[in-house]
């Protein structure tokens, strides 16, 4: 007996996927209109959408992927949930009872940024406690109860999946298998042991701190800037010496993609050399950023 029972995925990827297209056109062309202007409010106010718009979007990258790789295996020993990087392992002996969200008397609150595929967080209920959620459809709930926690999950077809809890219930276990739980931020402290890559994050970010301090000293200072270059090599047009705060704000944006990017393909052992050139490069950014905003304030005008 090995059962998957899959989340239902197509209504979340729709969702997903058009919020992360929409923050990712408006987010660019924020940022396109905010070198293209002139120092006063709607220059603030095109830094503060591209801002607003790319703060959301690796937050709605992940759910996507953890989505997309979401799984609940049930088999005679071990009730397995997953959702992105979140692994939880659970022998089937210490499930106390498994039921639908609709027929508690309180039924439980969403917890907050809820959509369709990421019904993710905690919530606490009065009789329960603390409710983990790894679902993706409020009209699909059920809860699993442990004497640790309860879980609120949404398999696909869930009269089913009470069906063959049941069925292992009665079976009995093979074999006692060992209670697992993995979070995202594993990876992270995982990441932090090797002395390479702490060298690496550190120095991006000294190097992008130094160079927000920098520039923003310097702004007062600037009246014109050139701020990019012709294809004979010239200096463009001078712009307001206050969009000079867009250079830090681009070398935040590539040391933060290049240091998500990096924690992904530092789960498998065979691909940890990428993920170095990957933090490596974020880094090397940063640099080049605080380089440009060298020869742009010593470029004779």
């Amino acid at each position: 007996m090995n059962r998957n029972f899959p989340p239902p995925r197509q209504p979340g990827i729709a969702i997903h996927a058009t919020l992360i297209v929409i923050l990712a056109v408006v987010s660019i062309l924020g940022t396109w209109r905010a070198f293209e202007s002139e120092i006063g409010l709607g220059l603030t106010l095109f830094i503060l959408l591209a801002a607003a718009t790319f703060i959301p979007l690796p937050i709605l990258v992940y759910r996507l992927y953890a989505l997309l790789r979401a799984n609940y295996s049930l088999d005679r020993d071990r009730l397995a949930l997953k959702w992105g990087l979140r692994v939880e392992e659970i022998p089937v002996s210490d499930v106390e009872w498994v039921r639908p969200n609709a027929s508690l008397t309180m039924p439980l609150p969403l917890p907050w940024f809820s959509l369709p595929g990421s019904v993710l967080g905690l919530r606490y209920h009065p009789d329960f406690g603390p409710v983990e959620f790894l679902a993706a459809d409020k009209k699909k709930l059920l809860l699993v109860a442990t004497a640790r926690r309860v879980f609120a999950i949404s398999p696909d077809n869930p009269a089913a999946f009470v069906q063959d809890f049941q069925r292992a219930i009665e079976m009995g276990s093979l074999a006692a298998a060992p209670a697992q739980s993995v979070y995202p931020t594993f990876v992270i402290a995982q990441a932090w042991e090797s002395s390479l890559a702490r060298y690496l994050w550190l120095a991006g970010l000294f190097l992008n701190i130094g160079l927000s301090i920098w520039v923003s000293l310097l702004i007062p200072s600037l009246d014109r800037v050139p701020l990019g270059f012709q294809p004979s090599g010239a200096p463009r047009e001078l712009v307001a010496g206050a969009q000079l705060i867009l250079l830090p704000i681009l070398s935040l944006f590539f040391f933060a993609v290049s240091w998500i990017a990096g924690l992904y393909f530092f789960r498998r052992e065979g691909q940890r050399t990428l993920t170095f050139i990957l933090w490596a490069a974020g880094a090397l950014a940063s640099l080049l950023f605080l380089l440009a905003v060298l020869f742009i304030v010593t470029t004779p005008i």
